[in-house]
């Protein structure tokens, strides 16, 4: 049986750069997420824009990031590339 990645919910989203996230778990984590090397199809065509890639929010119900096309990418793979790619603090903003 594989054990499942903690579900852990993104509180806070910053752009830091084209197709660069700098996310905040509630769990204090905080850590980068960089989107691009990633080929956007389907769904996520629009975000191969970068102006539009760059209008990314929490949905704090879904505890996850998402677009104003009612895209959201789910919170297990981002934390776990946030925690990879780690920041000092527990918020974005000092």
């Amino acid at each position: 049986m594989k054990v499942m990645d903690p579900l852990v919910d993104v509180i806070e989203v910053e752009v830091i750069g084209e197709y660069r996230l700098r996310l905040a778990f509630e769990d204090g984590t905080v850590g980068d997420v960089d989107f691009d090397e990633r080929e956007w199809r389907g769904v996520f065509k629009p975000l191969a824009d970068p102006a539009f890639f760059a209008q990314v929010r929490v949905d704090p119900e879904c505890g996850t990031i998402t677009w104003p096309s009612g895209v959201d990418m789910a919170p297990e793979p981002l934390y776990a590339e946030a925690r990879v790619h780690q920041r000092n603090g527990s918020s974005i903003s000092p």
